[in-house]
């Protein structure tokens, strides 16, 4: 087999980037352009949906269709996985995935802004619904088979931290881009309109990243650095395979919690900025991608210090740190004595370094489990392992999505939103605990005695 190259390895990392921009502009606009805030209504923004927690009297509309699409999403991630296991494609078991989503994928993320009616509507709402199941679809479709591919190309712990770092970059740059929205639509707003101008520049991102999308389908031969024979069996009993690994089981229950506080964090930071900062929509962008920016300073030094004192403990500090960074957001305002433009850039200097051990370390440590379980039970079930990490992180987004929406209608003057961070940074604490528990040098082990 084939050592994957430098050049190949940002070739294939800039798929990452293509479905992070996609996938940005979803977690960062969607609530903000179904659920605008007062600001974005005085600037003209069209509401089309039903406000309020008019589901059950405790759920929003906005809410209850995210979270529903993110359940969706997490039951498709096993079937996509287990299809993309037994795949017999001459192209691989992975590739062929990626061709076919890349199209939907891009299409059906414009679509979900394309709400038909031009005021508040139910209708509109079932459009939103419609299109963000097939948006999310799209996406496990795409994701699945290609997060399978890193501990097939990496074939030992120094590599796959080297793809992991490499796909981590462009993952937070793609998630930076979708963050200067803003920009781009003030831009048009003047000539077109509020809302026409954000369809427009979510299309042009879309079609950026369409084109890396397919980059890696044409880049990649699969077959030249993977060897690896289809899985039997059905998805369920893959499934339970899985969940009977005690390190899978420990490593995805500290990322669930993460994922909740980060998924809560990241819907907020719009509304954080203009609510609580008293600053304007652009500046999410300015404070996005200065953290972006700062957090590839962090990237070399924490490549370096995971191969030499390994990846756990430098997760568990990033735990600590992102808790920091949620408790000082519930501080966000005039009664720091700070001004409110600096405030944000304090937030950008806490998170910026786990930011960068997030984005690198987690995929890394499940390569590494999922390598181990291979050399117990002889059976590559890498896409698997990655689904069934996204199955249970994307329950959790689910409920942080239903969290956040909800809380946010609390009070005035944005006491929602600040509970909401109060709330991020409990889970972020929680999760550190239950990564404690993680025994890695047990799974370093083994993968070291099967070679």
């Amino acid at each position: 087999m084939k050592k994957l190259t430098t050049s190949k390895m940002f070739l294939f990392a800039l798929g990452q980037f293509g479905w992070a921009l996609l996938s940005g502009l979803i977690s960062n606009w969607l609530v903000y352009f179904y659920q605008p805030d007062e600001g974005a209504r005085s600037a003209g923004h069209t509401v089309f949906i039903p406000q309020g927690l008019v589901i059950f009297g405790i759920i929003t509309i906005i809410g209850g269709i995210t979270a529903l699409g993110r359940v969706f999403d997490a039951i498709t991630d096993p079937w996509i996985a287990s299809l993309s296991d037994r795949c017999k494609s001459k192209n691989g078991r992975r590739i062929p995935f990626l061709k076919v989503a890349a199209i939907p994928l891009a299409v059906s993320t414009v679509l979900v802004f394309c709400a038909p009616i031009k005021e508040n509507s139910w209708i509109n709402a079932a459009w939103l619904l419609v299109f963000v199941l097939l948006y999310y679809l799209a996406l496990t479709t795409y994701c699945t088979p290609y997060t399978a591919l890193l501990p097939e190309l990496g074939h030992s712990q120094e590599e796959r931290i080297n793809i992991s770092t490499t796909i981590s970059l462009t993952f937070i740059v793609g998630t930076a881009v979708a963050y200067t929205a803003p920009v781009v639509w003030g831009m048009f707003e003047g000539s077109m309109g509020r809302v026409a101008a954000m369809r427009l520049t979510f299309s042009i991102f879309a079609v950026i990243a369409l084109i890396a999308l397919f980059i890696p389908v044409f880049a990649i031969k699969e077959k030249d650095y993977v060897e690896a024979a289809p899985v039997e069996g059905t998805a369920f009993s893959s499934l339970v395979k899985t969940f009977r690994n005690k390190s899978f089981r420990i490593f995805v229950g500290s990322d669930i919690l993460y994922w909740i506080a980060l998924t809560m964090f990241q819907t907020g930071l719009p509304f954080f900025v203009t609510s609580l900062l008293g600053l304007s929509e652009s500046m999410s962008t300015v404070y996005f991608v200065a953290m972006t920016a700062l957090s590839l300073v962090f990237y070399i030094p924490i490549n370096i210090l995971a191969k030499k004192m390994g990846k756990k403990k430098l997760v568990l500090i990033a735990f600590a740190m992102f808790g920091v960074a949620y408790l000082y957001t519930t501080f966000f305002g005039a009664g720091l004595g700070i001004s409110t433009t600096i405030q944000g850039y304090i937030l950008v200097a806490i998170a910026a370094m786990p930011m960068a051990i997030f984005g690198i370390l987690p995929q890394a440590m499940l390569a590494d489990i999922s390598e181990s379980d291979a050399v117990m039970t002889g059976e590559n079930r890498e896409g698997m392992f990655y689904a069934a990490r996204t199955f249970a992180f994307k329950m959790g987004q689910s409920l942080a999505m239903l969290i956040f929406t909800a809380v946010a209608t609390i009070g005035t003057s944005g006491t929602g939103y600040r509970v909401a961070a109060g709330i991020a940074c409990v889970f972020c604490v929680l999760g550190g605990i239950v990564l404690c528990f993680y025994n890695e040098k047990s799974v370093n082990a083994i993968i070291k005695g099967g070679k």
